[in-house]
């Protein structure tokens, strides 16, 4: 049922230009993904976590109508901008306190469960809130509390911590996009300068790519992967946010924020760009022929084949596409996103 919703986000993000630029014009792949889809994406996250702020404190009823169509908005945005671990988003543990997940051993739940059973006060204070848990705080928390029935009572304490998560969330997306735009910004543009965090414009250009390859990874092997388990031992249980039927919707917005973040990568090197989007089509129509929104059909020898093939897909962007990717950029053949610099 998001299907149409996802299409429609992605339908409103800017689209970079598919063709390159003149040859005497080149342009800097590091400004062309912080001006086209970092600042947007953090900026749209701010945006929409205050208006989810806003539909809690006005109505904080877990079926309210306004309030789950606001949890969806903010939830989407912040995936197009999930694959972005670094900077701003790595202060203050942010990106974690967002988006606790994979929760592997249910922390999130017995966090929650906790703070219903105490009905601990530190959910009056957003300072205080602050310094719980993160696994009971973002959007996983809030996932909880808005679509489980364990976690409503008592229904005044679950009505606070539902405004307390949510107005966390806008603090947090607020925090992130100021430090994107007053310093982590200008610093990437500007490598070298005293106040830049890398040394090189290489360096910078490095960053983008590994959390290219890394997204496309963290999507392949763990919102795709752990559903998926094994052909004899599916595991749909462990599907990414299922209790709100958004774990394909996940996987679509991340990938759609992937091919932009790879095609303005790219931007100086139009054969790249045509292969990347014929990479990236081919994952879309992978996707579009899975069935069920939250993997609950796994256990159907043909279900489970269709969330491998788009598994597939996804690894030969990353093996293939991004590797020639990797070499146009100059970033080390031997590069492995997942081993930092």
């Amino acid at each position: 049922m998001f299907r149409p919703l996802a299409a429609a986000l992605l339908l409103c993000l800017p689209v970079p230009a598919l063709t390159s630029p003149p040859d005497n014009a080149p342009v800097d792949p590091v400004a062309a993904v912080v001006d086209q889809l970092i600042l947007p994406g953090f900026d749209r996250l701010q945006t929409r976590s205050a208006a989810l702020d806003a539909a809690a404190a006005a109505d904080c009823d877990p079926e309210a109508p306004a309030l789950r169509a606001t949890y969806h908005d903010a939830f989407d945005a912040w995936v197009t901008v999930s694959h972005l671990r670094f900077g701003p988003t790595e202060t203050d543990n942010r990106a974690f306190s967002l988006a606790f997940w994979p929760d592997t051993r249910g922390f999130t739940s017995k966090t929650l469960a906790g703070l219903l059973a105490s009905q601990d006060p530190a959910v009056t204070d957003p300072k205080s809130f602050a310094e719980l848990s993160i696994a009971g705080r973002g959007f996983y928390g809030m996932e909880y509390l808005l679509y489980d029935d364990r976690f409503r009572e008592p229904a005044d304490y679950a009505c606070t911590l539902i405004r307390a998560t949510a107005h966390d969330i806008a603090l947090t997306a607020a925090a992130i996009a100021r430090d994107w735009h007053e310093t982590y910004a200008p610093g990437m543009r500007s490598p070298g300068s005293e106040k830049s965090p890398y040394r090189t414009h290489e360096e910078a250009v490095q960053e983008l790519f590994k959390a290219f390859t890394t997204g496309l990874q963290f999507t392949m092997d763990t919102r795709l992967g752990r559903p998926l388990g094994s052909f004899d031992r599916p595991r749909p249980k462990r599907a990414e946010a299922r209790r709100s039927g958004r774990s394909l919707r996940n996987i679509e917005l991340s990938l759609g924020a992937l091919r932009r973040h790879g095609v303005l990568l790219a931007t100086n090197h139009p054969a790249l760009i045509k292969a990347l989007n014929e990479g990236f089509d081919a994952a879309d129509e992978a996707l579009s022929r899975i069935e069920d929104p939250v993997f609950a059909d796994l256990n159907n020898p043909s279900a489970w084949l269709r969330a491998e093939v788009l598994q597939q897909s996804i690894d030969l962007i990353r093996e293939q596409h991004g590797a020639n990717l990797g070499a146009a950029l100059g970033v080390a053949s031997g590069f492995n996103a997942l081993d930092g610099d």
